[in-house]
């Protein structure tokens, strides 16, 4: 019987380039499809969760979505690993900022990615487990960032289960130990590729200030976005097609 289609995804291996670029929204993989990518073609739309494959500068690339939390970009990441032989996944998605020093439309680049998830209860490690980032992915990111001269920082990220929390001052607790900013994928992401042996990075816009409470409009937020996915795909290229 052939692995092919998994339940979540309905295609071949090799439909489906070796570096995935991975928002959070289906809307935002075909934008970044249609255009960054030279002749995409959709390789998957199960459950409205669109995947395309094309090349940026000559390099081939694949960009799908991982929708909203730690379990759907678990299932997703872990598929294209284990099934579909990707090697490198980079998240391209939103963040709120928790630092005084980190503005609207920076970018953070998380090294690690701390979490109050269960998801590495999977696993039964005898001891606490740190999610972290490939170092060739995160050092070619910064580079890449400097190159387009976009304002980035470099730390823990907090990938939490929770977009609405009953107590706010769990923010505060998390600040104390200068956590750059909430999302609610990466650490997931990073367990997936850590077990498989695998590469990824989280990069992510900060769309909100939770000090603050700045947030950037739907116009802006397409402007900055833009910025990002320009280092993620430059990133690919500098790796993989040229410097």
């Amino acid at each position: 019987m052939s692995l092919y289609p998994t339940p979540h995804i309905d295609a071949c291996p090799e439909d489906i380039a070796k570096t995935v670029l991975m928002p959070g929204d289906p809307l935002r993989s075909e934008f970044i499809a249609k255009n960054y990518l030279d002749s995409p073609v959709l390789f998957n739309n199960v459950r409205g969760v669109q995947g395309y494959t094309g090349k940026y500068r000559g390099v081939p690339v694949s960009v799908m979505a991982s929708g909203m939390g730690m379990p759907s970009i678990g299932i997703y990441s872990y598929e294209l690993y284990n099934y579909f032989g990707v090697e490198n996944i980079i998240r391209v998605g939103s963040a709120g900022a928790m630092q005084e020093n980190i503005r609207l439309r920076d970018i953070v680049m998380g090294m690690g990615a701390c979490t109050e998830s269960g998801f590495v209860n999977q696993y039964h490690l005898p001891g606490v487990f740190s999610p972290i980032a490939d170092f060739g992915l995160l050092c070619a990111a910064v580079k890449q960032a400097e190159k387009l001269g976009v304002n980035y920082h470099v730390g823990n990220l907090l990938s939490s289960d929770h977009f609405y929390y009953d107590d706010p001052e769990d923010n505060v607790k998390w600040r104390k130990m200068r956590v750059m900013a909430v999302e609610m994928e990466a650490a997931a992401l990073y367990m997936n590729a850590a077990r498989a042996g695998k590469c990824a990075l989280a990069i992510c816009t900060v769309s909100d200030h939770l000090i603050n409470r700045e947030a950037l409009t739907t116009g802006e937020r397409q402007t900055s976005f833009n910025q990002m996915i320009e280092v993620a795909l430059n990133t690919v290229y500098s790796l993989y097609g040229g410097s």
